[in-house]
C-alpha cells in the first residue's frame, strides 16, 4: 500500500566563500527574529504576573487572580505584522541614521530570504508551547524549561526555508547543485539522483529545506513528502529469520540472540568503535590549546574551531556505524527486540551531594562516557523509524525486567550476579554462556511488541523522563531529586484545551506563577 510520509534528505555542502557570507546572514536573520518573537511574548508573560500580582496585593487569592487576569500571548501572525510595521530599510538612508527619530529594528531585512524570519517565528511559538504543554503535564519526556534567547556563538547555527509550491524555488539543478533563494546554487558533495529521479517521477514534493553547520562543514537537510510503497507485512526472508534480540553495552556495541550472519556465528557479536576513546587524544590536545588562549582573540576562535570540527569527526563516524547496525537489523529480521533502557539514569553523575559525596567519581564519569558514546538512545530512535519503513516490527522488554540475572534456558535467577561476572552460571540446568547473550536471548523471549512506537506496553512514555526536571542538579546540590521510575506516578491533571493555547497564559498548574 502506498503511503505519504515525510523523508529529509541530508547532503554535505560544498559553498563557495560568498554563499558562506550569505549562510551567516539567514543564521543571523533566523537568530535575530526567535528572539524577537520570544522577546514579545516574554512581555507578555512579564505583563501578565504584575497584573496577577497586583491583584494578589489588592487581597485576591492568588488562584483567583490567575483565573481572572487575562493577557494574549503574540503568536506569528501578530509578530509577523508587528515587524511589517516597524522595521527599517538600509535602503533608506534617512530611516537607518534615524534621521526622523530612533533607527527602526531590522534594517537589512531585504538581504535574506523572508522565510528565514517565518520559520524562526514559528520555531518561537513552539518552543513557548513546549513549556506550556511542559507544565500542565501534557507533554511526554523531560521538563522543558522556560525559553531561552539563543546567543551568538552558542547556539545551533541553522535556518529553515520553505518551499513554495506555486513558485519552486527550492530545487536540485542536476544531481550535484541544490538551488536555494536568495543563495543561489550549492554545490553538493555527494549526489543527489535518488532525490531527483524521485521528484521527476513525481513521487517526493519538497516541503523546505534546512541549512545548518556542524563542525567546519554545513549541511542541508531536504524535507520531501515522498509517496512510497511500505510494506505491511515482514518479507519471507525475515520471516524466516524471525526474531532478534538486541543487547546494547559498552564491551560490545550489542550483543544479538543470533548472529546477523547465519553463516558467522561471531556476527553475534557487534564490536564497539570506541569512536570518543580513538579520538580522546587529539580531543584533549585541542582543548588545552583552546584553555590558553585568551577570550575574544583570533587564536581562540581558531582552536574553537578545531576542537568543534574533532568532535563533528566523532559524531559522524558514530552515526554512520549506528545507521549501518540499524539497517541491517530492520531489514534482515521480522521483529527486533529492544530493552527499554533509562539512559539519563545510568549516566547521572556519581558526585552526590555536599552532605553525601559520592564515591569512584572518575571510574563513573569515564563509564558515563563510553554508555553515551554507544547512543543507545539514537539507536532505538533509528529502529522505531525504520522497522517501519521494512515491514518489520520493534519488540520492547520491560526496563525492570532482569534480563541479564536470568538464565534463558529454564528461567532461573541468580539475584547475586554483579557487573564483573561476565559469564553466567546457570545453578539450576548448569547452563554456562556469555552474559550479554544470555540478556539478548531473554530480550528476544520476553519482549513485547511496540507497534511502531517508541512506548513500552503499559508504561506510557519511558523513553525519556516524564516529569523530571529540566536539567539534572548541581554536582554540589544540596538536595538530590529523587528517579523515579517514569510512568508509576499518578498522571498530572490536563486541563481544558482552547483552541489556540498560544494565546492564554494562564494556567491551573501552580508552577506558572513561580517561572522566572
Amino acid at each position: 500500500m502506498r503511503h505519504e510520509i515525510l523523508r529529509a534528505f541530508k547532503f554535505a555542502l560544498d559553498p563557495v566563500p560568498a554563499q558562506v557570507e550569505a549562510f551567516a546572514r539567514h543564521v543571523g536573520a533566523a537568530r535575530w527574529a526567535f528572539n524577537h518573537a520570544l522577546g514579545m511574548k516574554v512581555a507578555a508573560h512579564q505583563q501578565w504576573r504584575r497584573e496577577v500580582q497586583a491583584l494578589v496585593d489588592q487581597g485576591v487569592l492568588e488562584a483567583e487572580a490567575r483565573k481572572k487576569v487575562r493577557v494574549l500571548v503574540p503568536t506569528k501572525p501578530v509578530i509577523q505584522k508587528h515587524l511589517n510595521q516597524i522595521k527599517g530599510d538600509s535602503r533608506q538612508d534617512d530611516l537607518a541614521e534615524g534621521a526622523y527619530g530612533p533607527a527602526r529594528p531590522c534594517p537589512w531585512w531585504h538581504e535574506v530570504n523572508t522565510y528565514a524570519f517565518q520559520s524562526a517565528f514559528i520555531d518561537a511559538d513552539r518552543a513557548w508551547q513546549n513549556w506550556l504543554e511542559s507544565l500542565r503535564g501534557a507533554r511526554a519526556g523531560r521538563r522543558v524549561g522556560y525559553p531561552r534567547f539563543k546567543k551568538k556563538g552558542r547556539a545551533r547555527e541553522s535556518f529553515r526555508l520553505h518551499h513554495d509550491v506555486k513558485r519552486p524555488v527550492i530545487r536540485l539543478a542536476g544531481y550535484r547543485r541544490l538551488r536555494l533563494p536568495t543563495v543561489g546554487e550549492v554545490r553538493l558533495h555527494e549526489s543527489a539522483k535518488r532525490l531527483a529521479r524521485l521528484v521527476d517521477r513525481g513521487e517526493a514534493v519538497v516541503q523546505s529545506v534546512t541549512v545548518a553547520r556542524a563542525g567546519h562543514r554545513w549541511y542541508a537537510s531536504v524535507l520531501c513528502k515522498v509517496t512510497a510503497e511500505l510494506p505491511e507485512r515482514p518479507t519471507r526472508r525475515q520471516r524466516e529469520r524471525g526474531r532478534i534480540g538486541v543487547d546494547l553495552g559498552v564491551k560490545h556495541l550489542a550483543v544479538l540472540s543470533q548472529p546477523l550472519d547465519p553463516d558467522e556465528p561471531a556476527s553475534a557479536f557487534v564490536a564497539n568503535p570506541r569512536h570518543l576513546r580513538q579520538a580522546d587524544h587529539r580531543l584533549a590536545k585541542a582543548q588545552r590549546a583552546l584553555s590558553r588562549t585568551q577570550k575574544d582573540s583570533a587564536r581562540r576562535v581558531k582552536a574553537r574551531r578545531r576542537v568543534a570540527r574533532l568532535q563533528h569527526e566523532v559524531a559522524v563516524r558514530r552515526g554512520t556505524v549506528l545507521h549501518a547496525v540499524t539497517k541491517q537489523l530492520a531489514t534482515r529480521f521480522a521483529e527486533v527486540a529492544v530493552e527499554d533502557l533509562n539512559v539519563a539514569g545510568m549516566t547521572r553523575t556519581a558526585r552526590g551531594t555536599l552532605d553525601s559525596p559520592g564515591r569512584r567519581v572518575k571510574q563513573k564519569a569515564g563509564l558515563n562516557r563510553s554508555i553515551l558514546d554507544v547512543s543507545p538512545g539514537e539507536l532505538r530512535r533509528q529502529l522505531t523509524y525504520k522497522t517501519s519503513w521494512y515491514g518489520s516490527t520493534l519488540a520492547v522488554l520491560d526496563r525492570w525486567w532482569p534480563s541479564s540475572k536470568t538464565c534463558s534456558a529454564c528461567g532461573w535467577q541468580n539475584p547475586r550476579l554483579t557487573l564483573a561476572d561476565r559469564t553466567f552460571h546457570c545453578g539450576n540446568c548448569g547452563l554456562g554462556i556469555d552474559r550479554d547473550l544470555n540478556a539478548a536471548r531473554n530480550i528476544a523471549q520476553h519482549a513485547v511488541a511496540a507497534a511502531h512506537h517508541p512506548v513500552a506496553p503499559g508504561r506510557g512514555e519511558t523513553q525519556n523522563a516524564r516529569g523530571a526536571s529540566v536539567r539534572p542538579p548541581g554536582p554540589r546540590a544540596r538536595r538530590q531529586e529523587a528517579m523515579n521510575r517514569e510512568g508509576t506516578g499518578p498522571p498530572r491533571p490536563v486541563p481544558p484545551q482552547r483552541s489556540d493555547p498560544l494565546t492564554l497564559l494562564v494556567t491551573p498548574d501552580h508552577e506558572l506563577a513561580k517561572r522566572p
